[in-house]
């Protein structure tokens, strides 16, 4: 019984006159019985014959070469290898490109790179921002989160003469491995911080120094294990007093 219900493709087959003759009449005899699948091929033979009629005479109208499948194919061919050589050609440019300017950039910062340029631009993201790991206001407190990361660093000395009090301390890296900034604040809100980092490549000792970046001054040198920026304002007097006794105890 189940072989005289006609699959999908066998309706379609009936409709297009594509059946073979038994099966053919089995299902005539299936759809004499259902009526609402007669119904709806009949709906499926009014479409195949509207469509056989707006389609009626193109067979006989010249056929146009855009449209020949095999120059269309050609050209479709003749397009992809002319973009696949554009792409060759931009990649090896990029590429040859990149490696020049790759190493033009190599050159040009180790020219320009100036002493502890990242203790500056950590004083400049964090110092005047909550954007800390830790909030202290008590030196023995930041002394421990300190001794946590560099075993190897001194005290920090006590800077209340110079009016200033411990604000927190952040976390950061760099090429040589990891860097610390500690920040300070006196009673009129002025911040001042202290960078400290293992040596890298391109400064392993720190000779003492400084220099003004814009508003700050950064003060280096180099003690014990590590390298140190103080940096504060351009204008604050207290700089080079801050450094000695930093340089002194840490």
């Amino acid at each position: 019984m189940t072989q005289l219900i006609p699959t999908e493709d066998e309706l379609h087959a009936f409709v297009d006159d594509r059946l073979p003759t038994a099966r053919r009449a089995q299902v005539q005899a299936w759809l004499a019985a259902n009526p609402q699948e007669a119904a709806r091929l009949a709906a499926w033979s009014a479409d195949a014959r509207r469509l056989r009629a707006a389609l009626a005479g193109l067979a006989e109208q010249p056929v146009d070469p855009g449209l020949e499948l095999a120059p269309l194919r050609r050209r479709l061919r003749q397009r992809r290898q002319r973009r696949l050589a554009s792409a060759a050609v931009l990649l090896l440019a990029v590429g040859l490109g990149g490696l020049g300017g790759w190493q033009a950039r190599e050159v040009t910062l180790a020219a320009r790179e100036l002493p502890m340029a990242d203790a500056v631009q950590a004083h400049r993201l964090f110092a005047d921002t909550r954007a800390l790991d830790i909030q202290a206001n008590d030196p023995t407190r930041l002394q421990a989160w300190l001794g946590q990361h560099f075993n190897r660093v001194g005290r920090l000395p006590d800077l209340s003469g110079y009016g200033l009090q411990p604000v927190g301390a952040r976390l950061l890296s760099n090429e040589a491995g990891p860097a610390a900034l500690l920040v300070f604040e006196d009673r009129e809100g002025v911040r001042i911080s202290v960078f400290l980092r293992s040596p890298g490549r391109h400064f392993e000792r720190m000779p003492t120094g400084q220099r003004t970046d814009g508003q700050l001054e950064a003060r280096y040198w180099s003690h014990g294990d590590y390298n140190f920026a103080l940096v504060s304002g351009a204008d604050d007097a207290r700089g080079e007093p801050l450094r000695q006794a930093l340089n002194v105890s840490l």
